[in-house]
């Protein structure tokens, strides 16, 4: 496999790792010097820091494992990536990805006996995009593996965060 080809899998396996909120999963994608910062997008091509950032894969498992909201019943979420730009030297990588998320939520079947009523057709539920952006993402090859060292998540939209 390409190292370019490695250095997309590592992206994929973290957009994986979200959806399933798998903070340890996630954690080991980084070094222990990482830093993932989020920026909102403040006007044409310019973003500005949301928040502090993460320092390391250990500080990335625990705000996956706490501060992500867990999934309803019959919700997920699902990320996508697209037009990757990877550009390798060496052991250093530089990774830029396109990437929107959309939020699932499946109707739960019916309980009763009967099942879904007569006029269900298709998929029950819906999917609508509730993100989008790009990552810039840092990566070095340590020991043969790729691990990245710098995650910016630059965001289209403003955040919010309750109580902040």
């Amino acid at each position: 496999m390409s190292d370019e080809r490695k250095v997309q899998e590592v992206l994929a396996r973290y957009v994986r790792a979200t959806d399933a909120r798998d903070g340890k999963a996630q954690g080991t994608l980084f070094t222990d010097d990482a830093v993932v910062q989020i920026r909102i997008k403040t006007g044409q091509g310019v973003y500005e820091p949301f928040g502090e950032p993460l320092v390391g894969g250990a500080a990335v498992q625990y705000a996956v494992e706490n501060f992500m909201e867990p999934h309803p019943a019959g919700g997920s979420s699902h990320h996508t990536t697209s037009d990757h730009i990877i550009e390798v030297d060496g052991d250093c990588a530089h990774l830029n990805a396109q990437f929107v998320v959309f939020r699932v939520r499946a109707r739960l079947r019916p309980e009763s006996g009967t099942g879904w009523p007569a006029d269900a057709f298709g998929a029950q539920g819906t999917v609508e995009p509730i993100e989008s952006g790009y990552y810039d993402t840092k990566l070095r090859r340590i020991d043969g593996e790729w691990k990245i060292t710098r995650h910016d998540v630059l965001m289209d939209m403003p955040m919010a965060i309750p109580g902040a």
